[in-house]
């Protein structure tokens, strides 16, 4: 079977390639998907899927629907990139879509339009092979991810599959985990520290205070660790009617064995002690929230927290999906994303924490060459990422092949 899936993989390598360059070419930031997803929408149509649905969030939902109503693996990508930043720090246009020596370059390259670029892929490598599937297979292209707090997944998973009668068993996110199989990583949040008080100069000085001992603490932080801890913004200063406001914008990592409750008192614990000479002021903390309107013109509210998540790398699921990569010839390399810059994060934490979705990670991006300028992904590994999630989704989901069962998971 595994020769059969590289040869026909192999056929469909200019395919994937080219999809992926039209996705970097289509601009997308966080609330303006629409073109991307009328990109993605015509190609799922394209390859063939069972059913395509735009829901009402702006998500691109394609299905092959399985034998059976259980189990239901969800494939999911987000199709929203961040801003490019500083456009002299790129050697060539954002969404230049150039291939030099098997890069393909441009905003979003890795974060992760490759990634969803293979993952409808590996629907069609599904048809071409004349797999049957057991279960049913959901690819998800969602909205606001980047910028959103998943939003589009919430509606995906609250809305969406529910009217559409379908539950994920278990989750594979295409972003870049440069193939490597992960299963988890820490979390961040956006906090907004504010200062307030009848004497302008005791809210200044104290703001300032304050600010200054973050930046204080980050640059001790950023000689020890490699990753970055946390990160503030000077402060943004309001008069009102008899009183003068200061404003703090911190973002700040959220480890394993924190909640959102905990970071809060101790920021404020610690913003307080900062402003204990400044005079009389009052200080509060509060988590980001911000109103925002979705490409289709529904308005929400984001609040700014990604929370950290962890699948059990004996889960079931983790050890299938070793399986399957194993006996398909890729490598096997379990882990967790680093996140190497505050604001970076997955699905994840809306899957496994707030709807106990068993979900891991399987990407062709880098995590260290996206959010940054010359961002790409290597066309091989797209290309590869299709042949191996094909695997990971056959053992999974699959009618059985020569004995194999899936009925443990």
């Amino acid at each position: 079977m595994y020769d059969m899936l590289r040869a026909k993989t192999g056929g469909l390598k200019d395919e994937v390639i080219g999809f992926a360059q039209r996705l970097v070419r289509t601009p997308s930031l966080s609330y303006a998907e629409g073109d991307v997803a009328t990109l993605v929408e015509r190609e799922m149509n394209a390859i063939g899927f069972d059913r395509v649905v735009r829901d009402e969030f702006g998500n691109v939902v394609g299905i092959l629907f399985g034998r059976q109503d259980t189990p239901t693996l969800l494939l999911n990508c987000h199709m929203d990139t961040m801003p490019p930043g500083e456009a002299s720090a790129w050697a060539e246009p954002v969404h230049s879509g150039r291939i030099e020596d098997g890069k393909l370059y441009g905003l979003g390259a890795g974060d992760c339009k490759g990634g969803l670029a293979g993952l409808l892929y590996t629907a069609a490598l599904l048809k071409r092979s004349l797999l049957p599937l057991r279960g049913n297979l959901v690819v998800a292209a969602t909205v606001a991810e980047e910028d959103g707090g998943n939003v589009g997944v919430r509606g995906l998973i609250e809305k969406t599959l529910p009217d559409l009668e379908l539950k994920p068993s278990y989750a594979i996110l295409g972003e870049p985990t440069g193939l490597g199989l992960y299963y988890g990583h820490d979390g961040w949040l956006t906090l907004e520290i504010s200062v307030e008080g009848a004497n302008p100069f005791h809210v200044d000085d104290a703001a300032q205070a304050i600010f200054n001992d973050i930046d204080s603490s980050h640059r001790v932080e950023g000689r020890q660790r490699v990753r970055q801890a946390v990160s503030a913004q000077p402060p943004r200063f309001e008069d009102r009617t008899g009183t003068r406001r200061a404003t703090i914008v911190l973002d700040r990592r959220m480890g394993a064995d924190e909640d959102v409750s905990d970071v809060l008192s101790q920021v404020k614990r610690t913003a307080s002690l900062a402003t204990a000479a400044s005079g009389t002021v009052a200080v509060d903390v509060a988590v980001r929230q911000v109103s925002q309107r979705l490409y289709t013109g529904q308005q929400t509210v984001v609040r700014r927290v990604t929370h950290s998540w962890s699948t059990d790398p004996f889960h079931p699921l983790m050890e299938r999906a070793r399986q399957s990569l194993a006996a398909a010839g890729c490598e096997v390399r379990p882990g967790k994303w680093q996140l190497g810059r505050l604001g970076m994060g997955t699905a994840g934490g809306v899957l496994v924490g707030e709807y106990g979705i068993p979900t891991i990670g399987y990407g062709p991006g880098d995590e260290d060459h996206v959010h940054t300028a010359n961002e790409y992904v290597e066309t091989a590994k797209i290309v590869e990422g299709v042949y191996g999630t094909t695997a990971m989704v056959h053992g999974l989901i699959g009618v059985p092949v020569c004995g194999w069962t899936c009925d443990e998971i």
